[in-house]
C-alpha cells in the first residue's frame, strides 16, 4: 500500500511539473507576441501581488482538522518565517514544515531469548520487560527514536542433555564431550537467566498518514532499523542451595504431557536462585560486568489514537547479536541418543510490548508529523479556498435580493423583502401569501386555504372578537387561550432530561403556542416541604422552559415560572394562562448550593 502511495505521489509530482512548464512556455509565447504592442505603450507599474483578487469576501475560516497552515505561530524564526512569507505572497509553493512535538512513552511486555535452551514466557513463570523511548519525527514519513530497554529472560531445557559447559564443569557434571570410556555422563536441565540493558537509536517509516480519502486516521502502522548496544549476564541454576549437584534422575514424562506439566516436574528438583555465572564469550563488560554487543534490531508495531496527545502502541522488536552465550551456552539440546556439541552460532532476542506515548507540547505545535496528513491542507484549499489565486466572480442578481439569477426563483421581488433561500419573498405560515401581503400572518393549518389576503377560513366563534387586544393593550375578561391545551410530564428519579415521550409532548404545546401568538403558557412544578424538593422543582420547570426555547424558538417571556406548588418534586404541569395572569419567566433557583 505504502509502494502504491508513493508511486501515486510521484505521478502527481510529474504532472504537476509537466503542467506548470507547459503554463510557463505558454506564457513565454504569448510575451514574445505581445513585445511589438508592449514597446507603443508605457510600462505598467509592478505589482507585488497578483491582481484579480476579492479578499474582503472571502472565508478564511480553517475548516480542516490537522492545523492551520496560515498560522504564523507554528513556524520557528529564521528560514521557517521566511519561507511562510514567500509563501503567503504566492513566491512560493510550499509552506514551511511546522513546529511539531516530541513524544515519550514507556511501556513492558515479553522479553525472551532464542537460542539452544527453550524460552520461558512470562505467563509461565518466565522474564519480561519494561522501556522508556523518545521520538522526534524527520518529516511525514520518517522519524528517530532513542529506546531503553531493561529485560529478563529465562529460558529452561524440556528434554534432559548431556552436553553442556560452564559451571557445570566447576561443579563436576559429568558431560558427554569430557566422560570417559567407562564413565558415565551426568544428565541435566538446563536453567538460565539472562538479565540485559539494551539501548537502541531506531530509524522509523510509517504508513497511514498520507490518506487521500479522509483527514485524519486513528491507527498508524510503523517498521524500523535499529542500531544498538547491548549488555547481557547470564546466570545458571545449576546446583542446590548448598552447591550440590542437582539429581535429575528418575524424571519421566508421559506421552501425552504438556509443556506445563514438564516444566512443573523439572522445578519441583530445582530451588529458584540462579548462582552461578553462564560460560561466555570473554568480551568487554560495561554496566556491572554485564558483557557488551553490538546489537542491531529491526521491527514493526501499530499505533491506536486516542486523542491528539495520547496514543496506545504494540510493538515487536527482534534483535539479533553475533554472541551464541545470550542463554548461557552453545550447547544444543540432544536429538535422541545423539550428543549436539555445537548449537546456534548466533542467539536472538524477542520483546514484545504494549506501551502508552505522549506527546509533549512546545510553544504553539502540531502532532508529531507522523500523525499528520500533509494532504489536509491541498484538499481543504480546493474546498475552501483562502490562498488560492482567484478571479472576482460576476454573478447577476437583477432584483438585488441577494439570491443570483440562476437560482432564483422568484426574479422580480420587490426591493428591500425579506427571501428565503429560493429568492422568494417569506411566507411564515405556508399558507401560499407572502407575509408582506398577508392579513393574517400565522393562520393555523386547519384553516387553510386562506383567501387572496392571507385570511382563514375557520368561522369566528361566538364573542371571539371581544379575545383581541384592545387598543391599550388589555384583553377582555374572555381567555383567547382556551384552544391550548394542559398537559402532566412526568420526570425520570433523580433526572432533570427530557425524555422523547416529554419532547413529543412538547412539540403539540410549541405548535399550539405558535398558533396563538398572544397567549402565555403557565409551567408548574410540584415539590414542597424541604428545600431539595423546591431546588428540583425549580430546576424540572426550568429544563421545561430552556428546551421550549431553544427547541422550539418559544421566548421565555411566553411563559410564567411557578415551582414548589403542591406535589411531587419529579411532576411538571402546564396550562393556559389566565386573562390577565401574569408572573416572572425568569425566576433564581432558591437553593443553588444543593445538588
Amino acid at each position: 500500500m505504502l509502494v502504491r502511495k508513493l508511486l501515486l505521489l510521484s505521478g502527481i509530482a510529474v504532472l504537476a511539473v509537466s503542467t506548470v512548464s507547459a503554463q510557463a512556455k505558454k506564457g513565454k509565447k504569448g510575451k514574445d507576441e505581445e513585445n511589438t504592442e508592449a514597446e507603443a505603450k508605457p510600462a505598467a507599474a509592478p505589482s507585488s501581488k497578483p491582481t484579480g483578487l476579492q479578499w474582503a469576501n472571502r472565508d478564511m475560516t480553517y475548516h480542516g482538522q490537522n492545523y492551520d497552515i496560515l498560522d504564523s505561530a507554528y513556524y520557528g524564526k529564521g528560514k521557517p518565517q521566511k519561507q511562510f512569507h514567500r509563501y503567503l505572497d504566492h513566491q512560493e509553493a510550499f509552506p514551511p514544515r511546522p513546529r511539531n512535538q516530541i513524544e515519550v512513552g514507556v511501556g513492558g511486555g515479553l522479553y525472551n531469548v532464542f537460542g539452544d535452551i527453550p524460552t520461558v514466557m512470562l505467563w509461565q513463570k518466565g522474564g519480561g520487560g519494561v522501556n522508556i523511548n523518545v521520538r522526534k519525527s524527520l518529516g511525514y514519513i520518517f522519524s528517530m527514536r532513542a529506546q531503553y530497554i531493561y529485560g529478563v529472560a529465562k529460558n529452561l531445557d524440556l528434554q534432559p542433555t548431556t552436553a553442556y559447559d560452564k559451571p557445570y564443569l566447576e561443579f563436576h557434571y559429568s558431560p558427554a564431550q569430557f566422560a570417559g570410556a567407562s564413565g558415565a555422563d551426568s544428565m541435566v536441565y538446563r536453567s538460565t537467566r539472562m538479565e540485559s540493558s539494551q539501548f537502541n537509536l531506531d530509524l522509523m517509516f510509517n504508513a497511514g498518514n498520507i490518506n487521500f480519502h479522509k483527514a485524519r486516521n486513528k491507527m498508524s502502522f510503523f517498521g524500523y532499523l535499529g542500531l544498538g548496544m547491548l549488555g547481557y549476564k547470564t546466570r545458571v541454576n545449576a546446583v542446590n542451595d548448598q552447591f550440590l549437584q542437582y539429581n535429575f534422575r528418575g524424571i519421566t514424562f508421559n506421552p501425552n504431557d504438556k509443556a506445563s506439566a514438564k516444566r512443573k516436574k523439572i522445578r519441583e528438583r530445582m530451588d529458584k536462585s540462579y548462582e552461578s555465572i553462564a560460560a561466555n564469550d570473554g568480551t568487554k563488560t560495561i554496566l556491572d560486568k554485564k558483557h557488551r554487543d553490538f546489537a542491531p534490531s529491526i521491527g514493526l508495531g501499530m499505533q491506536f489514537k486516542i486523542n491528539k496527545q495520547f496514543n496506545v502502541q504494540l510493538e515487536d522488536r527482534y534483535t539479533f547479536p553475533m554472541d551464541p552465550y545470550l542463554d548461557g551456552t552453545r550447547y544444543g539440546a540432544n536429538l535422541g541418543g545423539t550428543v549436539v556439541s555445537s548449537g546456534r552460532t548466533s542467539d536472538a532476542i524477542n520483546y514484545f510490548s504494549v506501551g502508552v506515548n505522549m506527546n509533549i507540547k512546545s510553544k504553539k505545535s502540531v502532532e508529531p508529523l507522523y500523525w499528520i496528513n500533509p494532504l489536509d491542507h491541498a484538499y481543504n484549499e480546493l474546498s475552501y479556498p483562502r490562498h488560492m489565486i482567484l478571479p472576482n466572480p460576476v454573478l447577476p442578481d437583477k432584483d438585488e435580493d441577494g439570491v443570483t439569477d440562476q437560482f432564483d426563483k422568484c426574479p422580480k421581488t420587490p426591493k428591500d423583502l425579506p427571501v428565503d433561500a429560493h429568492g422568494c419573498p417569506l411566507d411564515t405560515d405556508g399558507d401560499g401569501v407572502p407575509d408582506y401581503k398577508d392579513k393574517q400572518l400565522i393562520t393555523p393549518t386547519e384553516c387553510q386555504p386562506v383567501d387572496a389576503d392571507g385570511v382563514g377560513n375557520c368561522p369566528c366563534p361566538d364573542g371571539c372578537k371581544e379575545m383581541v387586544s384592545n387598543n391599550n393593550g388589555k384583553t377582555s375578561d374572555k381567555n383567547p387561550c382556551g384552544n391550548i391545551g394542559a398537559g402532566t410530564l412526568l420526570f425520570p428519579e433523580k433526572s432533570n432530561k427530557i425524555n422523547k415521550g416529554m419532547e413529543a409532548q412538547l412539540a403539540t404545546l410549541a405548535a399550539q403556542m405558535q398558533a396563538n401568538p398572544l397567549c402565555k403558557v403557565v409551567i408548574m412544578g410540584g415539590g414542597t416541604g424541604s428545600k431539595v424538593k423546591e431546588q428540583k422543582s425549580w430546576e424540572h420547570v426550568n429544563a421545561v422552559i430552556e428546551h421550549m426555547s431553544e427547541k422550539h424558538s418559544m421566548g421565555r417571556d411566553k411563559f410564567i415560572f411557578k415551582y414548589g406548588e403542591a406535589g411531587d418534586e419529579n411532576i411538571v404541569t402546564y396550562r393556559p394562562a389566565n386573562v390577565d395572569e401574569n408572573g416572572d419567566s425568569n425566576v433564581p433557583p432558591p437553593h443553588p448550593d444543593i445538588h
